[in-house]
């Protein structure tokens, strides 16, 4: 597929792409000329069993044979089925559907709102969200407010009203950002977009005890970095902490657009009949998708699968590192989803990795991530590994 075939009816919010993918099987895929590329983005981090995993495609075929669409006038079996299910993981509280984690984080934005009026008896009084400089929480109006990124938010002001930024990891900042107007802070576990970038175990901890001191909501965006990604179902597990909101989407439904939004019990009842909805939301075919993916997430442990390969295939990239200092600086992250830092472009080193047959997905701060499936082997991990040594050898030699 040439560059000016794929333009000519599509806007121009995407660059254009230099290979066109037609198929998939597991950690592999192939493009329109029949080369293959081992996927170690996984559609940033949206396919987490891989792609056409037998149970996923006989999940998602079989309910599109039987009901495809429902609206939510009506009951929808699978939708109740899987919000317990994320009930479980999550603690007590209730579930919202949607299709998207930009949708999802719009869910928490408008129960911040509602919360603030609870709070004051005031509608509009209490009303503002400190978020973490360098965030990413999507591309609508309220997720672009909520971004601490100004490439992400150029071109769209006036924005909307009401966000304060702080800097990741540091309490004090955040302390300083929250005044009489505050309602809730939101934060990713780790950021993304950014270059995954930890919210430290002790920081996530003193967010919880300053919202709880000041009457806020903690909400958390675990859109890329949940679903076992890091070898938990949820990042933020390891610092003992519980949210009040929690944001989802990209590996829930493993290839099928679904976001959602956990609330905990002593908010879940400030959304009434009216007050938020999605024509699409927690759809038949989604709710067996994500089923699925649940399903297969405990049926192959691939939690702690995703924990244990995850700190192997860093070794391996910390090797990389240490033997060419001079193109990578070091890596980051935990579980399935691993930052390479460069000392280059990261990503001309992406484009690079991709014409050796390896797919990954570039982040700020000049970083290459990486977000295979979770249920990538290890012999999979070591091609990636070896190929990603291969070309920063070479580059190591261009730099000499």
């Amino acid at each position: 597929m040439d560059a000016s075939s794929y333009r000519r009816c599509l806007l121009g919010n995407y660059a254009a792409p230099d290979i066109a993918i037609v198929r998939g099987e597991g950690s592999r895929v192939w493009d329109d000329q029949g080369n293959e590329y081992l996927d170690m983005g996984a559609g940033i981090a949206v396919s987490s069993l891989g792609h056409a995993h037998p149970k996923w495609v006989e999940a998602v075929s079989t309910q599109a044979a039987t009901l495809a669409h429902c609206t939510n006038l009506y009951a929808i079996p699978p939708q109740a089925e899987l919000a317990e299910r994320l009930v479980a993981k999550a603690g007590p509280g209730k579930m919202l559907f949607c299709n998207s984690g930009a949708e999802a984080n719009e869910t928490l934005l408008k129960l911040a709102r509602l919360h603030g009026g609870r709070k004051s008896g005031e509608e509009g009084k209490v009303f503002r969200i400190v978020c973490a400089e360098d965030g990413f929480h999507g591309r609508t109006f309220g997720g672009m407010s909520a971004t601490g990124q100004e490439k992400i938010r150029k071109g769209f002001a006036p924005l909307v009203d009401g966000f304060s930024f702080a800097r990741l990891n540091d309490l004090e900042d955040f302390t300083t950002k929250v005044n009489e107007e505050t309602a809730a802070i939101l934060v990713e576990p780790i950021q993304g977009e950014s270059g995954i970038r930890e919210a430290g175990d002790e920081f996530l901890r003193g967010l919880r005890q300053l919202c709880d001191d000041r009457g806020l909501l903690l909400m958390l965006d675990e859109v890329q970095c949940g679903i076992g990604r890091t070898g938990d179902f949820f990042a933020f597990e390891r610092s003992g902490i519980q949210p009040d909101a929690i944001a989802m989407a990209k590996g829930l439904g493993g290839g099928f657009p679904i976001g959602a939004a956990w609330v905990g019990e002593a908010h879940a009842d400030l959304f009434e009949p009216g007050s938020h909805g999605c024509t699409f939301g927690g759809g038949p075919i989604a709710c067996q998708a994500a089923l699925a993916v649940l399903d297969v997430i405990e049926e192959d442990g691939l939690l702690a699968r995703s924990a244990e390969l995850g700190a192997w295939f860093r070794d391996r990239l910390d090797s990389v590192a240490s033997t060419h200092p001079k193109v990578v600086a070091n890596t980051r992250g935990r579980g399935l989803m691993i930052g390479l830092s460069m000392h280059v472009s990261a990503s001309s080193f992406v484009d690079g990795l991709r014409k050796r047959g390896l797919l990954t997905v570039p982040a700020g701060g000049e970083v290459v991530r990486f977000l295979p499936p979770l249920n990538v082997s290890r012999a999979e991990l070591e091609k990636a590994a070896d190929i990603v040594g291969s070309l920063a050898a070479e580059w190591n030699l261009n730099e000499d």
